[in-house]
């Protein structure tokens, strides 16, 4: 059941791979994502150390006067991923222009997964193509 879509992301970037990863949650954190309180507008990922950090993702408290006083929504997580997938990526980001975005939260077997993607940024003309090819499409689908 997919929970969430970083809806910007697909605009603004064309998506070359996608992957799937675990993130490393507290427990209320997970309660809140359940109730679809996750924003990924602004998110990114990042590889140090061989291991995979999501940066930018706000998850407010499930309840927010039950939760640590030092709590920042906006941490960074860690990304469960296997060595090797983490290996190849490494190799793909070394391209330039090519930057890893989290696309959408959903949970699989009652877990959190999120799904990242390669991207690379689109133009603006690019991006002008893209709304009128939705466009046509639209009223392709109203005559129907």
């Amino acid at each position: 059941m997919v929970i969430t879509t970083n809806k910007r992301a697909y605009f603004d970037y064309q998506i070359l791979e996608t992957l799937e990863a675990g993130i490393e949650l507290k427990g209320f954190e997970v309660k809140s994502i359940k109730t679809g309180r996750i924003n990924l507008a602004g998110s990114y990922v990042i590889i140090r150390d061989n291991q995979a950090w999501l940066l930018n993702t706000d998850i407010p408290p499930y309840q927010p006067k039950n939760t640590p006083e030092d709590y920042d929504s906006k941490r960074t997580r860690r990304l469960l991923l296997q060595k090797s997938e983490i290996k190849n990526l490494v190799g793909r980001i070394q391209e330039k222009g090519l930057t890893l975005m989290p696309l959408k939260v959903y949970t699989k077997h009652h877990k959190i997964k999120i799904e990242i993607g390669l991207a690379r940024s689109r133009k603006k003309r690019d991006k002008r193509e893209l709304i009128k090819k939705r466009d046509i499409e639209k009223e392709l689908r109203r005559y129907k």
